[in-house]
C-alpha cells in the first residue's frame, strides 16, 4: 500500500480564535450508530480494536463520521478511525491526521474513490473535533464546528465492500496484518451517524467552536477557487524603508500562500494597500480605492500607530472607525471576511507621543470580540514573548519593525491562520 502524498501546508490556530466549550456532548436528535468515548493516549504503536461494532457501519451510503483528538505529531496518515477489509489490500474508509492536516479517504481494492486533505493544520496540541459529512451533495469537512472544505465526491462506508475490521489509531489490511498508519497523540472520542448532522448539531458535538470567520478563512485556504487577499494599514503594512530590502510581513504571507501551498493557490493574489502615515480616518475616506476596488475575499486591517498620535481621532473615533471598516468589509460582494491585527508595541522613550498605543491595541481586541472578528494580536504577542518589554532587536527606529520584526509578524499571522509548517521555508526562516 503506497504512503499517501502530503502537500506542503501546515499551521495552528490560536485558542483565542475559538469559543471554548465545556460539555458532556449533548445528544443529537438521532443517536449515533457508533459512539465511543475513548480518552486514550496513543504512542504510535498502540490502538483500540472496535471490530465487534463493524456491523453498524457496513453499507452506509451517507452519514457523519466524527473524531475528537489532540496531537503535535507530524507523522503521515495517522489514523483516527478506520474501517477496512483485513483480507484484501487497500480497502478502507479512513479518517486521518496527516502531517497536521485532516484527511478522509475511501478505497476499494486499491481503487481510490476519494482522498482529500485540508491545507489548514491541526497539530497544535489543542483538542480539535473533525466531522466529515457525506451525502448525495458531496463530502464536507468540519473542523471545530465550522465547515472548512467541500468536495463533490460522495463515497462513504457502503463504497468499500467487505469491511471486516474497525480500529481506532491504526488501519488494517492483508498487506499489513499488524496494522499501519498508527496514531500518536490523544483520541478522546469517535462516533458515526447514519445521517448528515446539521452544522448546529456538529457544533454541539464539538469540544469547542471556532468563530464563523475562522471557518470562512479556512474554507478559502482549502478551496481551489482563486481568492484575493488584501492587507491594508500604515507604514508597517506598507513595509516602507525599515525592512532594509527584506520582505515585509505581507510579502512573507504571500510566499506562504501563493507558492508554498502549491497549485492552484498560486492563482490567489495578495495585495498590499498599506500607505505610510495612514490612520483609520484615511482608510474610511479611501475605502473604495484601497479595499473595495480589488474585490477581496479576506481583508486584513492593521492600524493604530498613527491614530494614537492624531489629536483629531482619539480612542472613541478609532473605535467607531474600526467598527465601520469591519461592517464595510462584510458588505463587500462575495462575502468578504474581515481580519483585525493589532500593531506591534513601540519604544515610548523614543516615541512619547505614542505612549498610549496599548490602549488602541486594547480597543482593537474589544472590537474584534464585539463583532466576532478574527484577531491577530501582535501587540500582546511581542510583549508576552519578551517579558513585557519592547524588543529593540525587532525594531528599526523604535517604532517600525525591521526585517526581523516583519518576519515575526508574518509567522504570527501564518500560525494563527492554521498555516504553520516547520518544513516551510517561510516558517523555518531565521534571521541572525
Amino acid at each position: 500500500m503506497r504512503r499517501r502524498s502530503v502537500l506542503l501546508a501546515a499551521g495552528t490556530l490560536a485558542a483565542t480564535l475559538a469559543t471554548p466549550l465545556t460539555r458532556a456532548f449533548a445528544a443529537t436528535a438521532t443517536p449515533a450508530v457508533l459512539d465511543r468515548h475513548i480518552d486514550r493516549v496513543y504512542d504510535g504503536r498502540t490502538y483500540t480494536d472496535l471490530t465487534s461494532e463493524i456491523d453498524t457501519l457496513r453499507g452506509l451510503a451517507s452519514g457523519t463520521l466524527l473524531a475528537t483528538f489532540a496531537t503535535t505529531s507530524r507523522n503521515l496518515a495517522m489514523t483516527l478511525i478506520s474501517a477496512s477489509d483485513p483480507t484484501r489490500p487497500s480497502t478502507d474508509v479512513t479518517l486521518c491526521v496527516s502531517a497536521g492536516r485532516l484527511q478522509f479517504s475511501v478505497r476499494d481494492n486499491g481503487t481510490v474513490k476519494q482522498n482529500h486533505l485540508t491545507r489548514t493544520m491541526y497539530d497544535d496540541g489543542l483538542p480539535h473535533t473533525v466531522a466529515v459529512t457525506v451525502s448525495a451533495a458531496g463530502t464536507t469537512f468540519h473542523a471545530d464546528g465550522r465547515p472548512v472544505l467541500t468536495v463533490p465526491q460522495a463515497h462513504f462506508f457502503g463504497a468499500a465492500p467487505g469491511l471486516g475490521a474497525l480500529n481506532v489509531a491504526r488501519n488494517l489490511d492483508s498487506d499489513h496484518p499488524g496494522g499501519e498508519w498508527f496514531y500518536t497523540g490523544t483520541i478522546q472520542r469517535v462516533a458515526v451517524w447514519d445521517r448528515v448532522l446539521t452544522q448546529s448539531e456538529i457544533a454541539t458535538e464539538s469540544v469547542r467552536v471556532d468563530l464563523a470567520d475562522v471557518g470562512r478563512i479556512s474554507t478559502i485556504l482549502n478551496s481551489d477557487t482563486p481568492a484575493v487577499w488584501l492587507t491594508t494599514g500604515d507604514s508597517i503594512t506598507h513595509g516602507a524603508l525599515w525592512t532594509g530590502g527584506w520582505r515585509s510581513y505581507p510579502e512573507h504571507f504571500q510566499e506562504r500562500v501563493r507558492w508554498e501551498l502549491g497549485k492552484p493557490k498560486n492563482s490567489d493574489f495578495v495585495i498590499d494597500t498599506g500607505v505610510s502615515g495612514s490612520t483609520t480616518n484615511d482608510l474610511v475616506a479611501r475605502f473604495a480605492d484601497r479595499v473595495a476596488a480589488f474585490r477581496p475575499r479576506v481583508v486584513s486591517i492593521m492600524l493604530g500607530t498613527n491614530d494614537v498620535a492624531t489629536a483629531a481621532i482619539g480612542p472613541a473615533v478609532f473605535r467607531a472607525n474600526l467598527r465601520r471598516l469591519v461592517t464595510e468589509v462584510r458588505a463587500l460582494p462575495d462575502g468578504a471576511v474581515p481580519l483585525l491585527q493589532t500593531p506591534n508595541p513601540l519604544d515610548t522613550r523614543l516615541w512619547p507621543a505614542r505612549a498610549s498605543l496599548g490602549d488602541y491595541a486594547r480597543i482593537t481586541r474589544e472590537v474584534a470580540t464585539e463583532l466576532d472578528v478574527v484577531l491577530i494580536d501582535h501587540h500582546a504577542h511581542w510583549l508576552e514573548a519578551h517579558d513585557g518589554a519592547v524588543p529593540p532587536t525587532l525594531l528599526g527606529d523604535g517604532l517600525h519593525p525591521n526585517h526581523r520584526g516583519h518576519l515575526v509578524l508574518a509567522k504570527k499571522m501564518i500560525e494563527d491562520l492554521r498555516l504553520h509548517d516547520p518544513a516551510s521555508r517561510v516558517c523555518a526562516l531565521e534571521i541572525p
